[in-house]
């Protein structure tokens, strides 16, 4: 009699649900922010680009509070040990680059937002979450501190573009070329 269920053997182990919602929901948030982000920025000065300003902090803010659960999660719910026969089959810099690439997210998961909320109080402009409670400025309102946060949020936030798109290129390569299950650990 054979059994038609796979062997844990064979299965590598896989994050949890709760882990799983949290890695896409904040991963296609990231990418949608990012974009506004861009978009907003090219527009002249109008309505249009104060309400997608307002709607960037917003969605910024909810990104802190989810990368803040997220990360709870993570180290509440350890997350599974990379199979052994990937580890195996993985050179050493490949091994490095991947908790290097995931230390990094989760820093920049936590500077780009707190340094916008910096900038935002900085430059005088509160924000106002979903219009309703305004949350507490983090600096004090300064125009030479504003000027000098400025850039910061933007290269944190490219680098967090970057390190996402290095996070879905490895992702790609090991489940188109190396064929070895590790995007299947994150797929509902």
């Amino acid at each position: 009699m054979t059994s038609t269920a796979p062997s844990t053997a064979t299965t590598a182990p896989r994050y949890t649900h709760t882990a799983m919602l949290l890695h896409w929901v904040l991963g296609l948030a990231l990418v949608g922010l990012f974009a506004v982000g861009l978009y907003m920025t090219s527009l002249p000065f109008s309505p249009q680009r104060l309400k997608l300003y307002n709607w960037h902090k917003w969605a910024g803010v909810t990104l802190l509070a989810l990368s803040a659960l997220r990360l709870v999660w993570r180290l509440v719910h350890r997350p599974p040990a990379l199979p052994a026969k990937v580890q195996q089959a993985m050179p050493g810099w490949q091994k490095l680059a991947h908790h290097a690439t995931h230390y990094l997210l989760y820093a920049l998961f936590f500077a780009v937002p707190l340094i916008g909320w910096a900038y935002s109080s900085a430059a005088g402009f509160p924000i106002v979450f979903l219009g309703v409670w305004q949350l507490p400025d983090l600096v004090p309102v300064s125009e030479s501190l504003a000027e000098a946060i400025k850039p910061w949020h933007q290269v944190t936030a490219y680098a967090l573009a970057g390190m996402v798109v290095l996070h879905i290129a490895a992702a790609l390569k090991h489940h188109f070329i190396d064929r070895d299950g590790l995007l299947a650990r994150m797929l509902p």
